[in-house]
């Protein structure tokens, strides 16, 4: 399944794009039983998997580790996997060559990059031109979260607003097949989805975008400390899986596990 058609399929076709961040074989198994559209290895593994407080750290290798991981899991999805921080920054070559090497070592379908700088658009450019599709990513960008005054929304003034829009234009000029609007306001992401031929992903950009992407850890609620606006948790995964754990911790402590359902004769 080619994901470029397909996206830009279901752009002409005003059919809405399902996306689901994973990390791991496991969930990745379950995701593959579903009519879910694409799966996004993200960096956010950073925060959500690893425990860090930002993207920044997570690297090349480890991206490609969780990546294959995800394939296994769902090897008839299509999966895109994002390019950490300065694994695409440094020069065109270096971002080609972890592009390249992302895409030979996990036969994931597509990558994703960040923000719409000049430099990020020839890149793209030369990706699409070798043969890499490419998904943009604006709005709020957690690789420059630093320089963005940490994760809030982005582009309510009219000048930042007008600059994410150009930034989708751009990106659509430069080859890219889709992009992912993160934190915007409901009506930016509605003017920049109108506005390209290629299709928005949103999460926090509101209604308008022609898909959603949510992180599986978010949405079945197994961190209970975390609920932005844009989420919606459809599970407490939190509460059952901590109940399960303590009725284990009781049954052993009490030595009613293992019983004889459990034992080898």
């Amino acid at each position: 399944m080619n994901i470029i058609n397909f996206y830009k399929e279901k752009k002409k076709k005003k059919e809405p794009i399902s996306m689901i961040t994973c990390y791991d074989s496991s969930f990745a198994r379950i995701i593959a039983g579903t009519d879910i559209d694409s799966i996004l290895v993200g960096d956010s593994l950073g925060m959500v998997f690893q425990g860090n407080s930002s993207t920044i750290p997570v690297t090349l290798d480890e991206m490609i580790y969780h990546t294959k991981a995800v394939k296994r899991g769902a090897p008839n999805k299509l999966i895109i996997c994002d390019l950490p921080f300065l694994s695409y920054h440094i020069s065109i070559e270096r971002g080609i060559e972890s592009a390249g090497k992302a895409l030979k070592e996990t036969n994931c379908d597509a990558v994703k990059i960040e923000s719409n700088s000049e430099f990020i658009l020839e890149l793209t450019l030369r990706l699409v031109e070798i043969g890499i599709p490419v998904m943009g990513h604006l709005g709020l960008t957690p690789q420059s979260h630093n320089t963005l005054g940490g994760h809030k929304i982005q582009g309510r003034e009219a000048d930042a607003a007008q600059k994410i829009a150009k930034g989708a234009v751009d990106m659509e000029e430069s080859g890219a097949f889709a992009i992912v609007l993160e934190m915007i306001p409901e009506k930016l992401g509605l003017e920049i989805t109108n506005s390209i031929e290629i299709p928005t992903i949103g999460i926090g950009a509101g209604r308008g975008t022609d898909g959603q992407v949510l992180v599986i850890n978010d949405l079945l609620g197994v961190d209970s400390s975390f609920h932005p606006k844009f989420l919606k948790k459809y599970a407490n995964l939190h509460s059952v899986v901590g109940e399960a754990i303590r009725n284990y911790d009781t049954e052993v402590k009490s030595r009613v596990f293992p019983s004889q359902d459990n034992i080898f004769h």
